[in-house]
């Protein structure tokens, strides 16, 4: 668990264990000021978005064992870099944002109601 805010002001949820994500690989969107990228948005991969992310020069399915990295597949959950789902989102490519995962600090990169349009549902 995380001591930071998310998006809807309440307590930082957990992103996903399986894959471990988030920058300190805690489970947690949150932020320090190590993480140039702003890892803090809590998505639902696709795979238009993963063959977005790999043209765009950031390949997140291929498996990298030498960083113990199993590569990610559509439904996995993953903190991702916060300008890079803007540029997904103007691109028409966005995963779907898990609100209660994603942190407060996202919002110095989008807009709220950019994030509440794609959000993900439980039973959706």
């Amino acid at each position: 668990m995380s001591d930071q805010i998310n998006v809807v002001g309440g307590p930082l949820a957990l992103c996903s264990a399986d894959p471990v994500t988030g920058w300190t690989r805690n489970g947690c969107c949150e932020t320090h000021d190590g993480d140039a990228g702003a890892h803090t948005v809590c998505v639902v991969m696709t795979d238009e978005f993963l063959a977005f992310s790999r043209a765009a020069g950031n390949d997140l399915s291929t498996p990298r064992p030498e960083y113990g990295f199993a590569g990610l597949r559509e439904g996995d959950r993953w903190c991702l870099c916060a300008d890079r789902w803007e540029e997904a989102r103007l691109n028409g490519f966005a995963p779907l944002v898990i609100l209660e995962a994603t942190s407060i600090a996202t919002l110095g990169h989008t807009d709220l109601g950019h994030l509440q349009a794609h959000a993900w549902e439980e039973d959706a």
